[in-house]
């Protein structure tokens, strides 16, 4: 007992063990949350199974698409190859909307709104990771969500025409006639669906180093007027 309180003590005057996990949320709400809103799909823990979505247990460090017992689809095979590992900010990012961070992803799901859930989730998540006091790696403040866009940056109406010009750059890689050859395919896409794309990786969410560097050198009316061409393509 002396023992016991002795090293309580010095606990308390040395203050957290460096290394040791920050809080990121409440677990106990993001079981809640997890039962509610994912546990259709996916399951969590040491007996965890494949289920329309993959086992999320030991999620955080893993490469996306990188479970060999697993069918995902071609986009999230295609962004782990790309460098995509799930992290506490991109975790954060996909779960906030999926399709921000991964284009053709067949995760069925609009995303987690409000910042607190999706921090009680991952929370809860990290529980089930293989070091959990490893996690999060920097201060949680320094985490990103999904790309920050004004609604004044959803707002700008593109020009189609000047989008055309611009597109030339991009159609050296993609195809205009929509087809997928190994690189995928953004003809007919929604507008504001490009305009989230670009701006995920040129915030550096999407990991894609090229697109990144092609992202970075757009502005946002450039942005706005490849997404009003690309959406007009058949």
């Amino acid at each position: 007992m002396r023992r016991s309180l002795v090293a309580l003590a010095l606990c308390l005057a040395l203050g957290p063990v460096p290394g040791a996990a920050e809080a990121i949320g409440d677990a106990e709400r993001g079981a809640t949350l997890f039962a509610r809103q994912c546990s259709a799909c996916h399951q969590i823990g040491p007996e965890a199974q494949n289920r329309v979505g993959p086992r999320l247990t030991g999620i955080f460090g893993r490469q996306a698409g990188s479970l060999a017992d697993f069918n995902y689809s071609k986009s999230i095979v295609r962004m782990g190859a790309d460098g995509l590992v799930w992290t506490l900010e991109t975790l954060d990012a996909y779960i906030a909307n999926p399709k921000a961070l991964v284009s053709g992803t067949r995760m069925n799901y609009r995303g987690m709104a409000e910042a607190t859930d999706r921090a009680d989730l991952m929370a809860y998540l990290r529980a089930y990771s293989d070091r959990p006091q490893d996690i999060p790696e920097s201060e949680p403040t320094a985490r990103k969500t999904d790309p920050a866009l004004s609604p004044e940056i959803l707002a700008i109406q593109g020009d189609p025409a000047y989008g055309e010009y611009l597109a030339s750059e991009c159609q050296t890689c993609h195809q205009a006639d929509g087809s997928d050859q190994g690189i995928p395919s953004i003809t007919g896409w929604p507008a504001e669906d490009f305009v989230v794309a670009m701006h995920a990786y040129k915030q550096k969410l999407r990991p894609h180093p090229v697109m990144q560097m092609m992202a970075g050198r757009l502005n946002d009316e450039e942005i706005a007027a490849l997404a009003a061409y690309f959406a007009t393509l058949q």
